[in-house]
């Protein structure tokens, strides 16, 4: 495990963030230090914490605590009811989280979830989501969205547009920077000293030929046999409906694909609580679980904290691997 603890931001505090992070405390003890950024105010009643004033000070906090870091939010916390003069802390805490792992007193950054729409209205939050606006304070660098689990890594080449935008929006450029982008964060964040990369077709059975589309002809195949040619391993591209079973999946260590949902859908078929959402291409570790807000759930006790401990754990097996 990492020396300095993982940092784990607050994200929306009516959403399920805060009872989460109590329980993946409850879950994992000591074996993962972290501590979470907000304001305790927002956490459920009764829950035993130990206010901290600096992260060094989490590792030493008894297990049955909650080691929090206290940031000051306007207003209390309504569950599934976002308050708009709460965003600017929201925006705040995550700004907090990076300049701390920036300055080495956290070994990597888990964020909860957050409600962009509120961001927006409250404070004006210019960016898409979590991925772009860390990007942002990182300096602006290329990264890239892998959502991880045991069982499957896949990597969507486009991300949050509409279906019929994808074409449009999937160049040679980006499938190399996403490739490229993958193979390095596998070696740096996952000891993996040769990634097999294997990559979907954009078409269905990958343009069968060009029967059924040419991106895969045109755009796909040329970019792979030239990467190929490098020294990355590349498998493609290939059909998706045949990438996701067992015996496949035992071939390469993460799918590249080219569109939100052909890569999701797997993912979240086999493991909807345990997938974790990392940002490879950071200067530093970021893990996310792999869900929203739950604003229909918030506050009621039900909502499962498994992708949480799964990204905290995670986040600190990163950081180990960055020495």
């Amino acid at each position: 495990m990492p020396h300095a603890p993982v940092a784990l931001t607050c994200g929306e505090p009516s959403g399920v963030g805060p009872e989460l992070a109590v329980a993946a405390r409850a879950a994992l003890g000591a074996a993962v230090p972290f501590f979470w950024i907000g304001d305790p105010r927002h956490l459920p009643q009764a829950t035993p914490i130990a206010e901290i004033s600096d992260p060094s000070q989490a590792v030493a906090v008894p297990a049955h605590l909650l080691p929090v870091l206290r940031h000051d939010f306007a207003a209390p916390a309504l569950h599934g009811q976002p308050a708009p003069e709460n965003a600017a802390a929201v925006i705040a805490v995550i700004e907090r989280a990076v300049a701390l792992v920036q300055a080495g007193a956290a070994s990597a950054i888990c964020t909860a979830p957050i409600h962009k729409k509120a961001l927006k209205d409250g404070a004006g939050f210019a960016f898409p989501g979590h991925t772009e606006f860390l990007a942002h304070l990182a300096g602006g660098c290329e990264v890239v969205m892998m959502l991880a689990s045991p069982q499957l890594r896949v990597v969507p080449v486009t991300i949050h547009i509409p279906l019929a935008e994808v074409p449009k929006a999937l160049t040679a450029d980006l499938l190399e920077a996403a490739i490229r982008i993958t193979d390095a964060g596998l070696r740096r964040d996952f000891g993996l000293a040769r990634p097999r990369l294997a990559v979907a077709g954009l078409n269905p059975h990958a343009g069968e030929g060009g029967a059924m589309g040419q991106e895969e002809i045109t755009l796909i195949a040329p970019v792979l046999a030239r990467m190929r040619a490098e020294g990355f391993d590349l498998a493609g591209p290939a059909s998706a409906d045949t990438m996701f079973h067992a015996r496949a999946r035992a071939g390469y260590d993460v799918a590249i694909c080219m569109y939100h949902d052909q890569a999701l859908i797997p993912i979240k078929t086999l493991d909807f609580d345990g997938g974790v959402n990392v940002t490879l291409g950071l200067p530093f570790v970021r893990t996310s679980p792999d869900h929203g807000t739950a604003f229909d759930i918030a506050g009621k006790g039900i909502a499962k904290p498994d992708s949480l401990i799964a990204a905290l754990r995670m986040a600190a097996d990163m950081a180990a691997a960055r020495g």
